[in-house]
């Protein structure tokens, strides 16, 4: 293997995939800016969840949220839950309810209506967060998805997906962090700058 062919590679793909995010998302990116900030305004919350990479990404948004994305702006926190960071809770409801319950489990006790459910998912067809998904809507509350290659079911029953136009996990991830850096950073200009 090349080592350096393969940098070079990875690079330009990840790029390539950026740019052509701009030009499929942009729409959805800011319909999702809409939607979370009017949440927000109105005194809900953005709940998130995801699997793997994915939890680690619904981690860094909830954080993003809570404490701040742009240095430049002094602002309060943003209400944001990862559903993804207890063990205790995960584990008594894998081990309980089934892993595909334990997120749907926690938006029924923490979700109301008018807050906002992320699910992160490069496949679109994660069961616990598809389950999460339909409890949110049972609750009236709005639904995102970040979605990879055909966005799989997810696409079909969130209020709002955005799809990166790729097939290459680590390309679609790298897109969902970017693409939660810019909904993030436009929330917080909206509401505090």
């Amino acid at each position: 293997m090349n080592k350096q062919k393969f940098i070079t590679e990875s690079l330009f793909e990840s790029s390539q995939v950026k740019l052509e995010i701009e030009q499929t998302c942009s729409a959805e990116i800011l319909n999702a800016v809409e939607l979370i900030t009017k949440s927000i305004q109105s005194g809900h919350k953005l709940l998130l969840c995801g699997n793997g990479g994915s939890a680690a990404d619904a981690q860094h948004i909830a954080t993003e949220f809570m404490i701040r994305l742009s240095h430049d702006i002094d602002r309060p926190a943003m209400p944001a839950i990862a559903l993804t960071t207890d063990t205790s809770n995960l584990t008594a409801g894998g081990n309980d309810i089934g892993f595909e319950n334990v997120f749907a489990r926690n938006v029924q006790g923490l979700g109301a209506e008018g807050d906002i459910l992320l699910g992160i998912s490069t496949s679109g067809n994660s069961a616990n967060v598809i389950k999460a998904v339909e409890m949110a809507k049972s609750k009236n509350m709005k639904t995102i998805a970040l979605l990879g290659g055909s966005g799989g079911e997810l696409k079909n029953i969130v209020d709002l997906s955005i799809t990166i136009p790729s097939k290459n996990v680590q390309r679609i991830q790298e897109g969902h962090i970017t693409v939660a850096h810019i909904i993030c950073e436009l929330v917080e200009g909206e509401l505090y700058s």
